[in-house]
Formats: C-alpha cells, structure tokens, sequence
C-alpha cells in the first residue's frame, strides 16, 4: 500500500503537486493521466526519493518513507527516462550489472530475460549495441526490461508506450498485466494514451495542475467515456 499525506511541491510560482491524501492499494494497476504539466512525472520523482516535497510525505508498504530508508528500493522497480539507464554497456551486460547487484544468479537472469522475448522483439538481445546506440524505442524497451527483471511489488513507469511502434506498446500491455497477475504487485502508470492506459488499469487518476480531480473505478473501462468527455472539453 502506498499512502500519500499532504503532499506538494512548487517550482517558483507554479503548484507541480498538491495532494491532500491518497491511497495506493496493493494490487492496484494505477494509470496516471493529465495535460503536459500535470503533475505526473513530478509525483513519480517524489515517490521514488528523486525529488524532495516542499510539504508532507509518501509511505511506501509498511510504512517506509523512501525520503528516510533505502528500504523500499529492494522492493521496487522503476523506468523514468534514459538517465536510468548505464548506456556504455550493452543490454546484457546492463541486465547482468542489475542480477549482481541484486544477488540473483547470471543463469537465473538469462531464464527471466526469456520471459520479455516478445517484447524485445529481436532488437535488444544480441544485437551487440551499447544502450546509447539503441533507437529511442529499444532503449525505451531496456529500461522497462530492466525494471521489472527484479520481480518487484511496486513498478513504477512513467510513459512506457513513448517511443514504442504499435506492436511493441501491445505486447508491453499484455506483459504488464500478465505480470500484475502473476506477482499481485503493484503497477503505477503515467501516459499520454489514453486507451493504452485504459486498456491495463485498474484504476485511474486523473491530475490537473498538480491536484488529482478524479479517482476512477476501471474494473470494466467503466473510465473511459468521463475520461474522454474531459479532454474533449480541454481542447
């Protein structure tokens, strides 16, 4: 469960996030949507201590505040954007850096980079690139390979359709909520599409200047229709 208490942040005068409380459950496959500005990425950066609150704080399962422990970070796999990303090494050599460092074994490794085949598409194993050689989309591909590698409870992917052709941000919906199924972690999404996101949530919310203005059931897409009539009314 993540719990979210009276938290902002400002750059200068504008309000990036104000968030009086929220709850994340466990289980939840939470999409994030919202305008550019919204306050999405702002929010991911606080959860994932990249990003101090002005005010208030985040808890992340058992109470770990990720601004005070290291604790959560055993727990948690994350893809922001290419800075999380070592593009001097090649895909394997990066996926076998994360198995050391983790303590998980190299054969071990190998047998769940089996697991992202598809979505790899025959374009990021053996190809005997350095990450910074990679087409933005394969890159794109690496990081969300490598956050989930780990078999975390808590993802955390901040556009993970950018970059992606149709094929590839099909399989990646597949692969998310057949890992949601299989592991019951938590996933929490932001992207600009919204029938990608409400396609895989499970939930959704919806940001506007830095408030969530909606918290949305979509067990059925039930989310859908409100979610469009508010952006047909924003253009």
């Amino acid at each position: 469960m993540i719990k979210i208490d009276h938290l902002k942040k400002s750059f200068g005068d504008t309000t990036a996030c104000d968030i009086p409380s929220f709850t994340i459950n466990d289980g939840d496959i939470l999409g994030l949507v919202g305008n550019n500005g919204a306050g999405k990425t702002t929010l991911f950066r606080m959860l994932l201590d990249l990003l101090k609150p002005d005010e208030g704080n985040v808890e992340l399962a058992d109470n770990i505040n990720p601004a005070e422990s290291e604790e959560w970070k055993a727990f948690t796999g994350a893809y922001i954007d290419e800075g999380f990303l070592i593009d001097f090494l090649t895909p394997e050599e990066y996926f076998s850096f994360l198995g050391k460092i983790s303590a998980i074994p190299a054969e071990q490794v190998n047998e769940r980079l089996q697991e992202f085949e598809a979505f790899a598409g025959g374009e990021v194993f053996g190809q005997k690139k350095l990450i910074r050689n990679l087409s933005a989309g394969n890159k794109q591909k690496v990081g969300i390979i490598a956050a989930l590698l780990r078999h975390p409870k808590l993802v955390i992917l901040d556009e993970p359709f950018n970059f992606l052709d149709p094929t590839s941000q099909n399989v990646l919906k597949r692969t998310l909520v057949d890992y949601a199924h299989k592991t019951e972690a938590t996933i929490l999404i932001s992207s600009h599409n919204l029938q990608h996101t409400t396609d895989i949530s499970t939930r959704i919310a919806l940001l506007e200047k830095g408030h969530i203005i909606r918290d949305l059931n979509n067990e059925s897409l039930s989310a859908k229709d409100e979610l469009t009539h508010y952006f047909e009314q924003q253009s």
